[in-house]
């Protein structure tokens, strides 16, 4: 696991190598181990190293025999012992025994196609001295990001943002479109980051960039699902085979490893399979209050065996953990598990270097609690889309808080509009309440569920559930679950693996029936029928809790005062309606309506602002 970094150069100069070191060392955390560079007329590599596989020869940047392709490297490749075997029959020659020495041969073999034969977690930048080209791949899911700033002049890229800012050649300021999206998602969709002219490079996207300037996206890959009827004992029997084959070749490393626990099941089917395999330990932290997940994390660690280290976070921790949080993510995520991911990551840093995690088997087998719904609102299915409008009108008129209200409402609301993602905090009219922005913006922008319906349109002929988890492959996946997977752990220089975002696995999962994944109202009703016998029975059917942080109750109190300050002393009083903020905080510490998440959401946009908006970068690109 590692950051990379670098600039190409349009005017074919050399890089400047101080300014090089300085996109680097902003992102030490991600690479302790070692650094390395490599410059030459046009273009400059850069990279910081957390050494897992390899650890004496993987240095980069990396190169081929004649020194003709030279590649900074993020990520693990799990078959690159099958790959580099292949190229070795055909004739390459190695010069060491890491993953990273594959890609480059990899590309000389099968040029941009190489992404297609990787499996594995991965961003990569390759200079091909040959063409004079800068290509740039991330991996199928989102694992790992990229970010980037193109100008006529000069392609700048980088593990993280706060690299590029680094550069001193990025005038920081809001993309406003973003800031909208940001109210709905809690994120902001990708290409786009809170940052204007700073992009993400999309999940299973290449971008080639040529020595005139211009430059080429590429979608390589699309985590469509295409269910086919096949017997329940059917899937049971290969969900267990591809798990446990993915599982195994997760855990290569040649550092100590173990896996976070909650009370779910997804990470304590991983925590099982690798204690099939050897000796274990395993992490997790909670809150005091009755969903405290170190209790139920403590009964499954002794169930499985392992070696078990919990925390409790106070509130004191929680809250004095979040500006450093905020910083390591470089935009805003205003997701509070992200906070509790932070601390676990910590604890889990002071005993092992590479973690297993569950992310990813809600979204494979269907384990939302809001993939029931289609269920639930099939009584009004029958309704004609018309007659469905006028109903909702009429219903729209109801009392809020009146029973069946929400229910009558959501039945008649296109799945389109209803669903966006697991996360839908500001409504369109709420936008225009709180923040400073023109009504023709607000109109005008691409909201979100435009945003959605790309996705949408490409899932027509699918199920409702189906769609569903298609929106959040797209959007909540690589937005919320992996960016604060990745960002939290690589704080504390901890390499953290999802073995359920596994390729191979997920060619089982798109074919699996709706029928097969939720089944009489059970949500992965197929994962749970195949982790029988794996995961001890009493965990098996225990519903997820997902780290359930007291934010509402804890808004409550004093924190909401020192939530409030911090807000008005954040400078974001252009962008956000004060009274608005106060009114919200009013109604919720009164307790007239919970405003917890609408509050957060807030709150990281102003801690974000204070953090990144107060200093304007300097500096330049080019050595004199």
């Amino acid at each position: 696991m590692c950051g990379i970094t670098g600039v190409m150069l349009f005017d074919e100069s050399i890089p400047d190598m101080h300014v090089l070191k300085r996109m680097t060392d902003v992102i030490v955390h991600r690479g302790p181990d070692d650094s390395g560079f490599w410059t030459e007329p046009g273009i400059g590599l850069a990279f910081r190293r957390l050494s897992i596989i390899d650890i004496k020869e993987g240095h980069q940047p990396l190169c081929n025999e004649d020194e003709s392709v030279w590649i900074t490297f993020n990520g693990e490749i799990y078959n690159y012992k099958t790959l580099r075997s292949q190229l070795t029959d055909r004739g390459h020659i190695f010069k060491t025994h890491c993953d990273t020495e594959v890609i480059v041969h990899l590309y000389e073999e099968h040029g941009e196609e190489c992404v297609k034969y990787l499996r594995g977690m991965f961003t990569f930048a390759i200079w091909d001295r040959r063409t004079r080209h800068l290509f740039i791949a991330r991996d199928h899911f989102g694992i790992k990001p990229l970010y980037y700033h193109a100008t006529g002049s000069y392609f700048v890229y980088g593990s993280e943002i706060k690299s590029l800012l680094a550069s001193g050649e990025i005038r920081r300021s809001i993309r406003p479109e973003s800031l909208l999206s940001y109210l709905t998602f809690q994120y902001v969709p990708e290409p786009d980051t809170m940052f204007e002219g700073i992009q993400k490079l999309p999940p299973a996207t290449t971008i080639t960039v040529r020595p005139d300037g211009t430059f080429r996206l590429r979608k390589y890959w699309d985590p469509m699902f295409e269910p086919v009827k096949r017997s329940l004992e059917q899937d049971i029997e290969e969900l267990r085979e591809r798990l446990r084959d993915s599982v195994t070749h997760h855990m290569v490393s040649d550092v100590e490893r173990g896996c976070f626990l909650s009370s779910g099941i997804d990470s304590t089917a991983i925590a099982a399979h690798m204690r099939a395999i050897e000796p274990i330990r395993t992490f997790s932290v909670g809150f005091e209050g009755a969903n405290n997940e170190t209790i139920i994390a403590r009964e499954t660690a002794a169930a499985l065996g392992t070696e078990h280290y919990s925390k409790v976070i106070t509130e004191k921790e929680f809250f004095d953990a979040i500006p450093a949080a905020v910083w390591h993510q470089d935009e805003p995520v205003a997701d509070p598990s992200a906070i509790a991911l932070y601390h676990v990551a910590e604890l889990a840093s002071e005993h092992v270097t590479v973690v297993l995690s569950g992310e990813g088997a809600d979204e494979l087998f269907g384990g939302y609690r809001i993939y029931r719904e289609p269920g639930a609102l099939r009584a009004l299915e029958w309704l004609p889309p018309g007659l469905k409008r006028t109903l909702h009108q009429l219903f729209a008129k109801l009392p809020e808080g009146m029973k069946g209200r929400s229910y009558l409402m959501r039945g008649t609301t296109p799945l389109e509009e209803r669903f966006l993602g697991n996360a839908k905090i500001f409504t369109e009219d709420m936008k225009g309440e709180v923040l400073r922005v023109s009504a023709d913006l607000l109109r005008n922008y691409k909201n979100p569920v435009q945003i959605a319906g790309e996705f949408y349109k490409k899932t027509a002929h699918l199920d409702p559930v189906t769609r569903m988890q298609y929106i959040d492959m797209n959007l909540w996946l690589p937005g919320d679950i992996l960016m604060k997977a990745d960002k939290m752990t690589m704080a504390h220089s901890l390499e953290l693996r999802v073995p359920f975002l596994d390729k191979e696995l997920f060619e089982l999962a798109r074919r699996i029936d709706v029928g097969n994944r939720i089944a009489g109202g059970t949500t992965k009703y197929v994962f749970r029928k195949a982790m029988q016998g794996i995961i001890p029975d009493p965990i098996l059917n225990r519903p997820k809790l997902g780290f359930p942080v007291p934010l509402r109750e804890w808004l409550k109190g004093p924190h909401a005062g020192r939530m409030l300050e911090e807000i008005r002393a954040s400078g974001i009083d252009s962008f956000v309606h004060m009274g608005e903020v106060e009114r919200m905080i009013k109604l919720h510490r009164d307790g007239v309506q919970d405003s917890s998440r609408r509050l957060w959401v807030i709150y990281m946009f102003a801690l974000w602002h204070a953090t990144y908006l107060q200093e304007q970068p300097k500096s330049a690109f080019a050595a004199v």
